[in-house]
């Protein structure tokens, strides 16, 4: 079901959602520390998230062109397990992998998937050489090293195979200036990196995808930037639909980003933060406020040889 949409104001089309692929064929040219918590809502935040960035792929699971019967897939950071499910059913081929540092998964799966508890930036225990696809997304802010997560991935994909990952911006943008400048998404964008600067965790991921994968030895790395509106601004009816989603997205981890992060790590009172994401809230609520989150999916291939 589509998030209602409600606006009806003016606004602009969000012209760059479709990708505009970089590929390199030469390389040489919140998970391992989750911040947010795992209860219902997190849960019905993440699912929204799986809609929001499979819409946005044209229904695809993902890019990689991957062998048409793979035999093992790996999903790092699985949340709710829907992405390994819908991966599951789609590859009957294939035992996807399913790991996360919490058990938030279903119990009634399709026979090729497996859940684990496991820690991704502990020392990998999966065999070397065994998968076919790896796939990674939205764990920006979780991770402390990305290079030795990428060495490991690295080992574990079979040569040929295929490393994927998928994240977003945690910070708003707007091509045309309308985010207020005194509001609640610009209060956003300053306390939400510096939280990140106290933990050593990198915020905005998505724009050292590519160089990570080019320095760990992938090759013919692919990299595709989107732009999600948040909210239903855009005069499209396709990017007013995902606008709703994205919306919808943002409204329902707002809390899960903030409060734990916030009262534990800068020491703000639960007041405050409440007031804070009541102000983003305000401002997402504006169509005459045309936020956007960049998102960008990149991947690159193990060597053959």
């Amino acid at each position: 079901m589509c998030p209602e949409i409600q606006e009806t104001g003016e606004g602009e089309d969000s012209r760059d959602i479709a990708p505009d692929p970089h590929v390199d064929d030469d390389p040489d040219s919140t998970y391992g520390g989750d911040a947010g918590s795992n209860d219902e809502a997190a849960n019905e935040h993440l699912d929204i998230g799986h809609e929001l960035y499979t819409k946005t792929l044209g229904n695809k699971l993902f890019l990689a062109p991957i062998d048409p019967d793979p035999s093992k897939i790996l999903d790092l950071g699985t949340g709710t397990g829907t992405w390994a499910i819908d991966v599951a059913d789609a590859y009957p081929s294939a035992v996807v992998t399913g790991t996360d540092l919490s058990p938030t998964q279903p119990t009634w799966i399709p026979p090729n998937v497996r859940f684990e508890v496991d820690d991704v930036e502990a020392e990998w225990t999966f065999p070397p050489n065994s998968f076919d696809l790896i796939h990674i997304r939205g764990l920006h802010g979780s991770i402390t090293d990305w290079p030795a997560l990428y060495a490991q991935c690295m080992t574990a994909l079979k040569p040929g195979g295929w490393l994927e990952q998928a994240e977003y911006s945690a910070q708003f943008t707007s091509d045309d200036d309308t985010i207020p400048p005194n509001g609640g998404i610009e209060a956003w964008n300053r306390v939400g990196p510096e939280c990140h600067r106290v933990l050593n965790r990198e915020l905005q991921v998505l724009d050292g995808m590519r160089s990570h994968m080019l320095d760990a030895g992938f090759r013919s790395v692919a990299e595709f930037p989107y732009k999600w509106p948040i909210g239903p601004w855009p005069q499209n009816p396709e990017f007013k639909t995902l606008g709703a989603w994205c919306r919808a997205h943002v409204d329902s981890g707002l809390e899960n980003w903030t409060l734990r992060l916030l009262t534990s790590v800068l020491g703000w009172s639960v007041e405050e933060v409440l007031v804070l994401c009541a102000n983003v809230r305000r401002d997402i609520r504006n169509p005459k406020v045309h936020a956007i989150h960049r998102m960008k999916v990149v991947y690159g291939q193990k060597p053959t040889g």
